[in-house]
């Protein structure tokens, strides 16, 4: 049997760190805790719910803290999480991880808790499960360092930290590790696409724009599995900054190397629409193409292995914006249908 282990990095988590283990615990052989400077009960919390618990001066580098956690589990099969996050399913499938050998990565789901209290899907499926020789590279938005295959398992974790009060507390944080880490490496076209991702959650599309158009200048950007997702967020930013007329060309441009992604083909559609309202002149011409970006999102359905996935973009919150655009074209019947075929989770 081959052992696992969850393997957590942790700082002042007290109000959640108990969530996550226990939520892990029944699953796992043993769970690591390195916490890395706390002044709170974070680390009597863990140990009082069976983690192992070791310390760890921080030195504004994710992937040294998260390596030097791995070192110290030293199992066949590493589960890393952070303490912001928690199980919602899938125990099964990590217990048979005992069964399994480690020769491949694995993803998990994860699903964000907005505001409302609901968890919806936003960053697609991250490699969390890994066997107990990988480890990580990248000071900030470490990404972990193997050429096995992917498996998906059917894990899905949630996550809290897109609630206000967690972003106000992070604020800054990931921008100066970026920057810092840019100063060394400027011509890191993930580094500067990570960073355009941060001024996008704190809706500064202006830098969010600048920064990705940054990293899609750069060589090599546009290979990488990412690209898409630069693409959708870029033209996110500037439809948001009224930059129609530099989003539409990008678009374009980009229709053939974004074909299979339903987040491209769902904010182009907005785009257009936000177009079609900003000049209404133009809006019997663009009617057509907003509905054929959305129709293309449900052709080409749910993609939650592609990075940055948003659930949704590929079923019913493509179907019921095309509904909407039906509904006021006199089209009832055909919009009644596509809620009929894609009801939002929730709701027969």
């Amino acid at each position: 049997m081959y052992s696992t282990c969850l393997v957590v990095i942790a700082r002042n988590e007290a109000a959640r760190i108990e969530r996550l283990l226990r939520s892990v615990a029944p699953f796992v052989d043993r769970m690591l805790v390195l916490d890395t400077g706390s002044t709170d009960a974070t680390a009597a919390l863990a140990a009082a719910c069976g983690a192992r618990v070791e310390h760890f001066t921080w030195i504004d580098d994710f992937s040294v803290a998260r390596n030097r956690a791995l070192d110290l589990a030293g199992a066949d099969w590493h589960l890393v999480l952070d303490a912001d996050e928690w199980l919602i399913s899938g125990g099964e499938a990590l217990s048979a991880l005992r069964k399994l050998k480690p020769d491949f990565v694995a993803s998990v789901e994860l699903r964000d808790q907005f505001f409302d209290g609901e968890l919806r899907q936003g960053q697609g499926r991250l490699s969390r499960v890994l066997p107990g020789s990988v480890r990580y590279a990248g000071s900030i938005h470490e990404q972990p360092q193997h050429q096995l295959p992917v498996r998906a398992l059917d894990i899905v974790v949630g996550h809290d930290g897109y609630l206000p009060d967690r972003l106000e507390a992070k604020r800054g944080r990931n921008r100066q590790l970026l920057e810092k880490a840019l100063a060394a490496a400027p011509d890191d076209a993930y580094l500067h696409y990570q960073l355009g991702k941060d001024a996008d959650v704190y809706e500064d599309f202006a830098e969010a724009a600048a920064a990705f158009a940054r990293a899609a200048a750069l060589p090599g950007a546009e290979d990488q599995s990412w690209w898409p997702e630069l693409m959708t967020r870029w033209l996110f930013a500037l439809k948001k900054l009224k930059r129609h007329e530099r989003a539409m060309p990008l678009a374009e441009s980009q229709l053939a190397r974004c074909a299979d992604s339903p987040d491209f083909f769902f904010v182009l559609g907005d785009l257009l629409l936000d177009l079609a309202a900003d000049e209404p002149a133009r809006a019997e011409d663009l009617l057509p193409m907003i509905e054929q970006a959305w129709t293309r999102c449900l052709e080409l359905g749910e993609r939650p292995e592609q990075p940055g996935a948003v659930a949704g973009r590929g079923s019913f919150l493509a179907a019921h914006n095309l509904a909407l655009v039906m509904e006021g074209t006199g089209r009832a019947e055909l919009a009644a249908e596509l809620r009929l075929a894609y009801p939002a989770p929730g709701h027969p």
